[in-house]
Formats: C-alpha cells, structure tokens, sequence
C-alpha cells in the first residue's frame, strides 16, 4: 500500500480517538453535574452529518469536516453561537447557570484526558515493546560534529557520556537535548582516551536554529548504501542497496556524514559518482535535485540496545517520557513567534508525517501520545474559542466574583474563531508550499 495512504489512515484513526476522548473530557463532568448536553459531534456537521442519533437528549453524529470535533453544551456561549438559546432566562440545567468551580472543571475535562491518555499511552508502549537506546560503548566511531560546534572543543569521533554531570543514557538524544533543554555543559570521550567536559553557551538552541545547525553531531558510519529510492537521482544512476560510496567529483568519502556536504554543494549539477559493488569499481553519474538530496539511506553500522521494563518501572518512566514531551514541546514553540520558525508551522501534512510509512503500532502509538500532549498544550492557551479562553473567563469570574458581560463573551468567541480558521489555513499553507516547492 503507498505511504501516504497508510500515513493517512492512521492519522484519521489516530485523530478520530483523540477527539472523541477529548469531547468526552467535556462530556462526563457535564452530565454529572446535570447539564444539558445537545450535541456529541466527531468531526464537523456543517450543514449536514455523515451519521446521528439522538439518545437520552443528546444527539450523537459523524460530521463531514474532519477538522476536529465538539460537545453543544446548553447554555454556553461557544462556536455555535446560539444567540437564541442565550436570550432566554437561564435554565436550571444550563452551563451558565452552574457555579464557576463547576463550569471550570467541564472545561479544563478534555486539555486533563489529552494529558492524560498521552502519559498512558507512553507508559503501555514502554511497558510492551521497551525502549531503544544507543550508548557511548555502542558507538566505537563515535560523532561527526559541525564545524560550528567545534570551536566549542568538540571533536570528529566524541562520544558522549553525560550532559549536565548526568549519565546520557541514549547518545542519540543529544541534538534534541541541545535545541530545547538547558544544557550547560557536555563530557565526551574523545577518540585519543582523553575525557573533556565542554561548555555549552546559554543560547545554544536558538544559535541552531538560526544557523540552520539542527544536527551537529551525527554517528560516524560507512558509506554503505541501505536504501536507494526509486524515484530519485540514485537509482536513476544504477546505485543499489549495499553499494559502498568511495568519491563524488573526486573528492574522497570516507564515512557517510561526508558525502552531505558535497551533494548540497552540487545542487541540479551533475556530479561523478565512484562506488563499488561486489568487489568492482564503478563509476555513473547523478544530478542532485533541488533539495541537495540524490534519494538514498545509509546502513546503520552501530550497535541499538533495548531497555524492557515492569509494570511499575514503565509507570515511572512513561511520566517522565511524557513530562519532558511537553517540556520539550513548549520550549520548541517560542520559535513559532520567529519569523523563520513561521514558515515551518504546519497543518494535517506535518502530523501526517509524524507516523510511519508502513504499519507499526509502536510508532502508530508514540505518534498519537506526542498529538495527544501537543492537543492539551495548544487547547489550554488563552485563546477565545479554545477551552483556554474559557478557562481564562473563569478563572476572572472566580477571582473576582464577576461575570463578563455575555456581549464581550460573544465578540471574543467571534474573535477567537477567526483566530483559529486564520491559523489552519496558514499551517495548512504552508504544507500545501512545501509541498509544490521545496
């Protein structure tokens, strides 16, 4: 089946359980502090729904728009904007008509199941299939580093064996620890025996960004070919899986982090490509596309260890699993505020993208936690129309006894719905460039 299918239908599976748990967030305190739940959509009914049934006053559908999905809860201002509804004196059974510890709580339901199921589902998939890590012992060769990394004092072959004075347990977390964490320091091992700690600047994560310098240290690996794509300049140039690459335009590589730099200097331009197959020289020759890139993978020379765990050590370390996931995703999301950290929002595309090409439960489930805990963060911020604009209204009618005038709630949710469309279509633009250009 092709990728894209099989990365859509799990993106529609994932989404639709994420939705319909979050609403249910929503759902079950309402009904338990007795109020009147009308509508239980997954996905969007606008104008007509796929599927609905009323039971017991609330009617259960399937909209057509899979844009997520919503619970009409009487007597509350949200994006169905039932000004009719609102105009009446307020019933017993309505929202409005609850304490404000009360409506807090109904609305915080669904950002607390995203938070939730997210930390769960971390500690099912480690409790099931473990953990993969790759120590310092596991990488003889040890790290590429960028050049900009070594005026710090890092060198070609490191191996990293604590940040922070603290054990690093899987080597091949460093580049996400250095672009959202605060790391001051780093001790390696390099290649002459020598152990050095190396400060790290305060602003490192930003410095990388900046620079574009989102991988400074990548495993040292022979330049073996393990994948060669079909539909790329390699494989139009007769380079099969299992090839040694020896030069391009004469220039010697010696391991697989060398030959980058020299496809992205030769963009569109033909280039000599020198490798050998069972024991034979053979030269060809390939044209790099537009991206720097010739449409191949390299075989994966070090050694991946897996960590199994009890019951009770995947309760522990699913929380900190899912503790540093929202750590790591709020500090990333200062840069969508940068105008380069603008371009690279995107839309169902990008979290698209985040599940494998071919069916995998594991990564089917990792996938869904990550969506699941970036749905609570972004649904908590104080935005009108989202669960944090209600909290925020609250959260003032609780601190000082006062409830905003239903006319401002209105323009606001208008406001805040604007909001919203104006960013889906800008994260979905923005796929849609990526996409036709890059």
């Amino acid at each position: 089946m092709d990728p894209f299918i099989i990365k859509a239908i799990q993106l529609l599976l994932s989404l639709s359980l994420l939705i319909v748990l979050h609403e249910m967030g929503h759902f079950i305190p309402a009904k338990l502090f007795k109020i009147r739940v009308e509508k239980f959509f997954l996905f969007f009914d606008v104008k007509f729904a796929l599927f609905k049934k009323k039971i017991g006053g609330t009617t259960y559908g399937i909209g057509w728009l899979p844009l997520g999905g919503y619970v009409k809860i009487a007597g509350m201002i949200d994006e169905s904007m039932d000004k009719e509804q609102m105009a009446q004196p307020p019933q017993p059974w309505e929202f409005r008509s609850k304490p404000a510890w009360q409506r807090l709580i109904v609305m915080l339901g669904g950002v607390t199941v995203n938070l939730v199921l997210g930390f769960l589902i971390y500690m099912m998939v480690l409790f099931v299939w473990g953990s993969n890590y790759v120590g310092p012992d596991d990488m003889p060769r040890g790290f590429a580093v960028a050049q900009e990394f070594k005026e710090f004092g890092f060198q070609d072959g490191d191996r990293i064996l604590k940040v922070n004075g603290e054990e690093m347990k899987n080597s091949l977390d460093i580049n996400r620890h250095l672009f959202m964490r605060d790391i001051k320091n780093i001790t390696v091992l390099h290649q002459d025996g020598e152990q050095e700690t190396v400060a790290v600047p305060e602003n490192i994560g930003s410095r990388m960004f900046q620079e574009g310098v989102m991988q400074p240290f990548v495993p040292i690996q022979n330049a073996v070919l393990d994948s060669v794509l079909t539909d790329r300049a390699a494989a139009a140039a007769g380079l099969q899986k299992g090839d040694s690459l020896i030069s391009l335009n004469e220039q010697e590589i010696g391991y697989w982090h060398e030959l980058a730099p020299i496809v992205a200097a030769n963009k569109g331009k033909e280039v000599e490509v020198v490798f050998k197959r069972d024991g034979k020289i053979i030269s060809s020759k390939v044209i790099p596309d537009d991206e720097g890139l010739i449409g191949v993978t390299s075989k994966r020379d070090f050694d991946i260890q897996t960590r199994e765990y009890g019951l009770d050590e995947s309760v522990k370390a699913g929380f900190d699993y899912g503790y540093w996931t929202l750590h790591d995703y709020i500090a990333q999301f200062k840069y969508v505020f940068t105008a380069k950290g603008a371009t690279q929002v995107g839309g169902f595309g990008a979290i698209g993208g985040l599940f494998p090409d071919v069916w995998n439960w594991q990564g089917f489930w990792l996938a869904t936690a990550l969506i699941s805990i970036i749905l609570a963060f972004m649904n908590i911020l104080p935005i009108p129309a989202l669960d944090g604009g209600h909290v925020t209204f609250l959260m003032y009618e609780i601190i000082t006894g006062k409830t905003p005038n239903e006319k401002f709630m209105e323009y606001a949710q208008m406001v805040g719905f604007f909001i919203l469309i104006a960013l889906v279509l800008f994260a979905n633009g923005n796929d849609i460039y990526r996409w036709l250009f890059e």
